[in-house]
């Protein structure tokens, strides 16, 4: 088990996993076992069972399914599985998840990396080992799965929402990770224009306006009729929810795809990208 801090910085994932912490150690203790007995039964070491009944670790999904097994809990402890994977992200990432699944329709512009939901696993790690001052391994894997979890959204099917991306050109020739990591990157970025509820786009460097000089943003139509917009910048996340401040984003997204190119073009540059990658 990867051993990382739960970092429990909200009030949500608290209540969550004190119940978790209560529902083991009920479990343990009604079986007569020791911290130290348990750990040989399910495979882990005394300190690391410590560690997740006092509330300092996050117990991963095979640690639960041990311990329902050896306590002989009928499922009752696998069960808690799905609240504990929701916890396991910081909190902003969960409420931005939840926000996409409650998206029929998103539309993002980003003109520093290639958009989370469209990226491979080591073009996002590339990008999260740029950070400074850096992530621990722990930090940056926790991120990591956070991001590939969130790229479930993704793909085909009658379910999905509808996306719209706009990739500022540099976004393409930027060699996040090397020259591997990035040919790798643009051809998922070919891969994804295909899916019928995508549409790519991709706004060139060698236009003279660029209405998304401000920075990259992303508007969320959810299932109620209501638009939401998201922006990120540094360590700040914030939900805009203010009527007036989402027209204002959506006006300039649909400027940002006016001046960008088609969805055809913008595929054939990214071949050409490719190509000379």
């Amino acid at each position: 088990m990867t051993e990382w801090e739960a970092g429990l910085d909200d009030e949500e994932a608290g209540a969550v996993m004190r119940t978790v912490v209560r529902q083991l150690k009920l479990w343990r203790e009604s079986a007569g076992l020791t911290q130290a007995e348990f750990g040989v039964a399910i495979g882990y070491g005394e300190e690391l069972v410590s560690s997740v009944e006092r509330g300092r670790r996050i117990p991963r999904p095979e640690y639960l399914d041990r311990a329902d097994e050896a306590l002989g809990a009928g499922g009752k402890i696998a069960a808690l599985k799905q609240d504990v994977a929701e916890v396991r992200y910081p909190k902003k990432v969960r409420d931005l998840k939840r926000l996409e699944g409650e998206a029929v329709e998103l539309g993002a512009y980003n003109n520093s990396v290639v958009h989370g939901l469209l990226q491979t696993q080591e073009y996002a790690r590339a990008v999260f080992s740029a950070r400074r001052p850096p992530f621990t391994v722990d930090e940056l894997e926790q991120r990591l799965s956070a991001r590939v979890a969130r790229q479930e959204i993704v793909g085909e099917g009658a379910a999905r929402p509808l996306f719209t991306f706009v990739q500022c050109e540099s976004t393409l020739r930027r060699p996040m990770g090397g020259r591997a990591v990035m040919r790798r990157q643009l051809e998922r970025l070919l891969e994804a224009a295909k899916y019928p509820n995508v549409d790519l786009q991709v706004l060139p460097l060698g236009h003279e306006e660029n209405p998304g000089l401000a920075g990259s943003f992303r508007l969320l139509r959810l299932k109620d009729g209501t638009t939401v917009g998201h922006v990120e910048v540094q360590h700040l996340s914030r939900v805009i929810a203010d009527p007036k401040e989402v027209q204002l984003l959506e006006m300039r997204y649909g400027n940002i795809r006016a001046q960008a190119l088609s969805t055809r073009e913008s595929t054939a540059l990214i071949e050409t990208v490719l190509g000379e990658t």
